[in-house]
């Protein structure tokens, strides 16, 4: 550890707490060597902190507990830590994971003995290491220690009724997502930011790939954009220093302020085991315990609840209490903690009278904090929601006293959620030309998408412009289009002027030699099916929550009547998409697709965006090609490369809350060429981007059709398409944090750098009429463009975020577009064949457009 501060700059550490100020790292080091006389004012601005934060809360004087059963899953860990004897070997173990039986007798007696929480504890994946493991999966048919753990926390709820806070180790955001329907909250310790105690020799996480500070920051990170309540934590004294256990609490506030989903921290002491690697390390002192709670208190405020666990602290209650926690833990009446099982818990009447002597009631809780219970959507899952409800007081969000534990079913039926569809502003599709939204913005604007202050750090500045010539980057350009290096690149999208004329007729030279003039369209109906969302996306202006004026849900016949009206007026295609609606199973995409082809077996369905893919395999259970593999056999011909925004995390984390990450929708789109499904492939640019962001997408784009091209033969991108934000309703315009999307220059230099990067992958490139306007659409249109997109019918989600362009362009609306830059117009199928002759009559017929969303015709005023 590092010498103690100096006297002085004790005193004006204590003194800055005194006074409410904010600490910085400096500081809180200060503070964490506090003892005796030091420790005890620190306590008392500690104290006071937490009082305000309770009463603040509705729960003044409040001390709470959870009572909880442990169920160890698995000893088995892939981790190698220098103080744990909770993970063993397999020879030490009469199976590598509890049986279902199992499961369920510890479950069964906690629920007898009133306890509401079922602790999962395990180790981290350990069919990575022990063969054992992954025979014993293999054999009872789980692709994986997390599946294992999902099919036993529906166990649980089903059979006794206990709420299952999952603590399974390091999970991916498509973990989360897969296990968030089965629990009222997660939890990971962080335990600390120190990484020399994972990366060098000796230290007690060294061998241990699970420890590695960054990845459990990253899934604290992608907890808070899953929307689940997650609880983390320090271990104090286990090598760090003072200045990095206050850097690990900060790293804490960081997380929660963005996203607001860290519901509790756990300030925990390391205590020497026999038969492991540290057993000869000293014990964290409990005045070292005691101030590190009361720094923790100062540096993540009132709202944090902050836990230490009572059975490590000896008989000091009364000292834990002062510095500041508001909260006991899980507390077991069966089961030991089987983490530290040389220290027994606390009897819950002994725990009551420590803290009534204090001067505090002791309350129980349920393992989702009251908050998050009072909050419900987004933070619990509709198919967790009633068995929370069961237990909750729905006044305090506390555990209802005497209330009966049983089990209930846990997913509704499939289908179940059509009972409520076909409710809502579903005409929304018509009245946002004519009508237009209710409200500038969702009504949970201020909660939905995070800590607007902390995201405003995030975002990315725009590079200096490079030194490179463009004249000699076009130049190079021309020699090698496909092949131009990230410098020429982005040269050339700094191109103005007659520089910009000249990128434009090379990208437009390439247009010409690989598509002629034709200027294709498809005849398209878009249909979304739902607009309630809390995925969080930053740029979006379509989502609702599901009381918001402006929120609907079709229903399967709602959905069937609007395919009949786009085969009736010429359409080869559908193009299906929805929000992630809380309430809709993962094979209610399945039942749409199959609704589709059931009206008209012959149109083309281009369905389900990347986002919809993970979201339904997530609650499904089944793994992306399987997923995929159902969706094309229920109907889905091709997908929309869409949700992609920008492919690069650092933006996507700015301009997204809970969307899936870049490697998410890359294995997605990868999956679905190795099936034979085609997909599109779109970037939306000019929010928090900058144009180095640009270069890489497009590149990145460009390297998966290789990669489709080397593993399939084929080609799996039909097209890229550019979308350009629009920012009028846009959360993250309104907050103040992005640009007002792309200037006319930079439309017409990323459209051209489109055809030239991709030249020889991708023949196709998109422009948007919707979010571009005629005007611009002509201009890229002459420089690398070959397509319009579609005559849509219904564009709702651009028109939501403040689109002028209308919601949808006849034939002839699109001919008249084309007319002045003298090149013919031309319909096309999806997959940019040519529609069959009575397909093209129809479309003809109709204008291209159904007339069941027709703007009409002003009348004529008779004199």
């Amino acid at each position: 550890m590092a010498s103690a501060p100096t006297a002085s700059a004790m005193r004006r550490a204590l003194a800055r707490a005194r006074d409410g100020k904010t600490l910085d790292i400096t500081e809180a080091t200060v503070l964490l060597h506090a003892r005796d006389e030091d420790l005890e004012t620190l306590s008392e601005h500690a104290s006071r902190i937490r009082d305000a934060g309770l009463a603040l809360a509705g729960r003044e004087g409040v001390i709470t507990y959870s009572g909880s059963v442990f169920i160890p899953l698995t000893r088995l860990c892939r981790d190698r830590c220098g103080y744990c004897t909770f993970a063993t070997v397999p020879g030490k173990l009469d199976a590598p994971f509890l049986s279902p039986d199992e499961v369920l007798e510890i479950a069964r007696k906690g629920a007898a003995m009133g306890c509401k929480e079922a602790l999962f504890t395990l180790g981290d994946r350990p069919e990575d290491r022990w063969k054992q493991a992954r025979e014993w999966l293999d054999a009872h048919g789980y692709d994986d220690t997390l599946s294992y753990v999902r099919a036993m926390a529906i166990l649980v709820l089903e059979q006794t009724g206990l709420l299952p806070h999952l603590n399974p180790g390091v999970m991916g955001w498509q973990d989360l997502q897969r296990l968030k329907p089965v629990a009222a909250s997660m939890g990971m310790m962080l335990e600390t930011t120190a990484t020399r105690l994972w990366s060098e020799r000796g230290g007690p996480h060294y061998g241990s790939p699970d420890k590695d500070p960054a990845v459990r920051l990253r899934v604290l990170e992608d907890a808070g954009r899953t929307s689940v309540p997650f609880t983390t934590g320090i271990l104090i004294g286990i090598g760090e220093n003072y200045e990095e256990r206050a850097d690990s609490l900060f790293a804490i506030r960081k997380v929660a302020r963005q996203y607001g989903s860290i519901q509790e921290v756990i300030v925990q002491n390391f205590r020497a085991k026999p038969d492991t690697k540290m057993r000869a390390t000293p014990d964290a002192d409990l005045q070292e315990l005691a101030a590190t709670i009361a720094v923790a208190r100062l540096v993540l405020g009132p709202k944090m609840r902050i836990q230490a666990p009572p059975n490590l602290i000896g008989s000091q209650y009364d000292l834990m209490l002062r510095a500041g926690i508001d909260d006991w833990g899980g507390v077991s009446p069966v089961t030991p903690d089987h983490v530290n099982p040389e220290r027994a818990w606390p009897h819950i009447d002994e725990l009551r009278r420590q803290t009534e002597k204090a001067g505090y009631t002791l309350r129980e809780r349920l393992p989702v904090y009251p908050e998050y219970v009072l909050a419900g959507e987004p933070w619990l899952d509709p198919r967790i929601a009633g068995h929370v409800a069961a237990l909750a007081d729905p006044k305090t969000g506390l555990a209802r006293e005497d209330v009966v534990v049983e089990g209930r079913p846990w997913q509704e039926p499939d289908g179940g959620w059509q009972d409520q569809a076909g409710t809502g502003r579903t005409d929304l599709h018509v009245e946002v030309d004519t009508t237009g939204r209710t409200e500038d913005r969702r009504s949970d604007f201020d909660s939905v998408y995070g800590d607007w202050k902390e995201l405003a750090s995030q975002v990315p500045t725009a590079p200096q412009r490079m030194d490179t010539d463009i004249a000699e980057a076009l130049r190079r350009a021309e020699r090698d289009p496909a092949g131009l290096s990230d410098e020429d690149a982005l040269a050339l999208l700094h191109a103005d002027g007659a520089e910009l004329e000249a990128l434009a007729s090379l990208a437009d030279g390439l247009r010409r030699d690989v598509n002629g003039d034709d200027v294709t369209f498809v005849v398209t109906r878009n249909i979304n099916f739902t607009n309630v969302c809390y995925t969080g996306c930053r740029f979006c202006a379509f989502a609702q929550r599901r009381t918001d004026a402006d929120a609907y849900t079709l229903s399967l016949s709602q959905v069937g009547d609007r395919v009949d009206q786009a085969w009736e007026a010429g359409a080869t295609e559908i193009c299906m998409q929805g929000g992630i609606h809380p309430d809709m199973p993962g094979t209610a995409y399945f039942d749409l697709a199959a609704e589709v082809k059931r009206r008209q077996p012959d149109i083309h369905l281009h369905s389900y965006s990347p986002m919809e893919v993970v979201n339904g395999a997530s609650r499904t259970n089944l793994s992306i090609r399987d997923w995929l593999t159902r969706a094309h056999e229920s109907g889905v011909d091709s997908l929309p490369g869409t949700a992609a925004e920008i492919l690069d995390d650092d933006v996507r984390w700015v301009l997204t809350k809970g969307k899936l990450p870049a490697s998410s929708w890359i294995e997605v789109v990868s999956t679905a060429h190795e099936l034979g499904i085609p997909t599109t492939s779109t970037m939306m640019y000019g929010h928090v981007d900058t144009p180095a962001h640009w270069v890489g997408h497009i590149k990145l784009i460009a390297d998966l059709q290789r990669r489709a091209l080397e593993k399939t033969g084929r080609r799996g991108f039909t097209e890229f398409v550019l979308l350009p934000f629009i920012h009028q309703n846009a959360p993250i315009y309104l907050a103040g944090l992005s640009r007002p999307g792309p200037t006319k220059r930079e439309n017409r230099a990323v459209h051209a750098l489109a055809r030239i990067l991709l030249h020889g992958l991708i023949d196709n490139i998109q422009c948007s009429w919707v979010k571009l306007g005629e005007d611009t659409c002509r201009d890229v249109l002459n420089g690398g463009v070959n397509d319009l997109g579609g005559t849509l019918m219904e564009e709702t989600i651009s028109r939501m975020a403040g689109a002028d362009n209308g919601s949808y362009k006849t034939i002839s609306e699109l001919e008249a577009m084309v007319a002045p830059i003298d090149r013919p117009l031309v319909q096309r199928t999806t997959t940019y064949g040519r529609p069959s002759p009575d397909r093209v009559a129809a479309a003809l017929a109709s204008d291209g457009v159904t007339q069941a969303v027709r703007r009409p015709l002003p009348l004529p005023i008779v004199s």
